[in-house]
């Protein structure tokens, strides 16, 4: 990786940038900068990006993040869905790495209700998201974007540790069964509460991913994803109890599980997404 030149933020300038576009950071939005540059140059390097990388920044801000990566990657695009900041963000590049501006493409649009970009298919996806909307818009991402083969997210602690939790803990559940539908996720390290403007209330920590095959099943994702919505909205239930509606009755859900190779008494917390693929492909026919 090349080690770039490019001036990036410090506190100094995002508030006084923040100031001259009179944008107050807004809970609505999840909106946190992050002010520290060592930070966000530790971000791409965890992130791994090279120069024939794509890469899909979600919620760029007011670009600190966005300048770390442009010098190392062939092409950023910067998917905003605040107005004042899409339009601030090319003068931004502009203002202090004019011979990368090329790179940048900025998108003005959610990234709940994209299913693609302009240019380039995206090869990563590097974001410090919102933590509202985080893991939605990673599964979103990841589901309409098939390009997508790796990269990495910061996102509020507890989040991280549900997205890359293995079958067995507490804190597994609906984000990381569909994650592991997915990818392959890790944690790849915390992150203070001082880097950030205004100052969250909350950790945030880093989860790097890597693009896999989901398992090898006859049910759709649609119809695996409805299993594994159905065994968590209830946790405390076995997956007999809490996947009855899904299946028709309890009996047909123990029937299920039994075909599938799961123990019925089981809670859904023990169960990884193969297993899910395979109670899914077990799910009975609705009668006529």
């Amino acid at each position: 990786m090349r080690e770039t030149q490019t001036p990036l933020l410090g506190p100094a300038d995002i508030r006084q940038m923040a100031g001259r576009l009179g944008i107050r950071p807004t809970k609505t939005l999840g909106q946190n900068f992050v002010i520290d540059a060592n930070t966000v140059r530790r971000i791409v390097r965890a992130a791994g990006v090279g120069a024939e990388d794509v890469v899909l920044e979600v919620g760029p801000g007011l670009g600190s993040l966005t300048l770390a990566l442009l010098p190392e990657v062939r092409r950023v695009v910067a998917v905003e869905i605040d107005r004042a900041l899409a339009g601030a963000l090319p003068e931004t590049v502009q203002s202090r790495a004019p011979e990368l501006a090329d790179r940048l493409e900025v998108v003005h649009a959610d990234a709940l209700r994209i299913d693609g970009v302009p240019g380039p298919e995206p090869t990563a996806l590097v974001a410090n998201l919102p933590y509202n909307v985080a893991v939605p818009v990673v599964l979103h991402l990841l589901a309409t974007m098939p390009s997508l083969r790796h990269g990495l997210v910061m996102v509020q602690a507890e989040v991280a540790d549900r997205l890359v939790a293995p079958p067995g803990g507490k804190v597994y559940g609906v984000p990381s069964v569909k994650m592991a539908w997915y990818a392959e996720a890790r944690r790849a390290g915390p992150v203070g509460r001082a880097v950030f403007w205004p100052v969250p209330n909350v950790d945030s920590g880093l989860v790097a991913f890597t693009r896999r095959e989901p398992p090898q099943t006859s049910a759709s994702r649609k119809e695996v994803f409805a299993a594994v919505d159905a065994a968590f909205a209830q946790r405390r239930k076995t997956l007999r109890a809490a996947l009855a509606g899904w299946a028709g009755s309890p009996a047909a859900a123990e029937q299920a599980l039994r075909a599938a190779g799961v123990d019925p008494t089981a809670r859904g917390e023990v169960v990884d997404v193969a297993a899910f693929a395979r109670i899914a492909e077990h799910r009975p026919s609705p009668h006529p």
